[in-house]
């Protein structure tokens, strides 16, 4: 079978990933860059940036030459009536349209969902924040390829305000915890088909640790640190540990496990739709 070819969308604002590269952090798209090459190693993998001004997106015949599309997280707000998000929104339609199999985390799920007539909103419990802890897959996720050899119960990286609120017609919820009702989904529109998180398994320890460095005054204001000292604390051990995967003791006391740690595990959902949805389609196409 010869190289896949995907088209990874980064969702944020050239602002907002000045400020992720500014703190050390990887941009979104560079992370699922590095994400795919890890479950396929021989991919292509192509990177838009739609929130910049003047990006022209490509439209339905140019993306059929894809064999995926990815999108990332993003600092945008997926209900605010901005370009660059209704950009966002009409592309992901278009995406759809397209029929090319769709895959992503976070801002993703809410873009898929809002594309096809769902809705979000901020979350009302407020920021989940690091580690997602205890989702759940529902009756519909464990039957789900997305979750083929997936714990039922799991942690993984997370970093939102906002969830999904109303599900649109040909959206299935596949995973769930107490902070956000729907952490995975699945989304069947105009003949496309998506499959997303609100968790990301493209971060790992130190991505997480350097996009706290780059919230910790956010992360503060919100009560998740006392002060910029007992943040730098954390970062410190997320980066220790990320360099030193032995430390048992701080993976006991982050409550930290193969879940997250392990790349393997953190990152079978992607491989499992690079399996069920990507490959399938090129053998059918020859």
């Amino acid at each position: 079978m010869r190289n896949l070819h995907f088209l990874v969308v980064d969702g944020y604002s050239k602002a907002g990933r000045e400020d992720l590269q500014a703190g050390g952090a990887t941009t979104a798209g560079e992370l699922y860059r590095r994400l795919l090459h890890g479950c396929a190693p021989a991919c292509d993998v192509d990177i838009l940036y739609p929130a910049d001004p003047g990006v022209a997106l490509p439209q339905e015949a140019a993306l059929r030459r894809y064999d995926g599309v990815c999108w990332t997280g993003s600092s945008l707000t997926v209900y605010d009536d901005t370009p660059a998000v209704q950009a966002q929104i009409a592309f992901a339609r278009t995406v759809f349209e397209a029929r090319v199999p769709s895959f992503g985390s976070c801002w993703a799920a809410q873009i898929a969902v809002t594309a096809a007539g769902g809705r979000c909103a901020k979350n009302p419990r407020g920021r989940e924040m690091g580690i997602a802890r205890k989702i759940s897959l529902t009756a519909e996720g464990r039957a789900h390829p997305l979750f083929t050899g997936k714990k039922t119960v799991f942690d993984a990286f997370i970093s939102h305000d906002d969830e999904i609120t109303h599900l649109p017609s040909g959206a299935l919820v596949l995973a769930s915890n107490d902070f956000t009702r729907v952490q995975a989904v699945s989304v069947n529109h105009r003949g496309g088909q998506f499959w997303g998180l609100q968790y990301h398994p493209e971060y790992d320890l130190h991505e997480m640790a350097r996009l706290v460095h780059c919230r910790t005054e956010k992360l503060t204001r919100l009560g998740f640190f006392t002060g910029a000292e007992q943040a730098r604390v954390f970062i410190d051990k997320l980066e220790t540990l990320h360099t030193d995967p032995g430390r048992r003791d701080i993976a006991w006391e982050l409550g930290l496990d193969d879940d997250v740690m392990d790349p393997e595990v953190r990152t079978l959902e992607t491989r499992n739709w690079i399996e069920g949805l990507v490959i399938p389609r090129v053998l059918r196409a020859g």
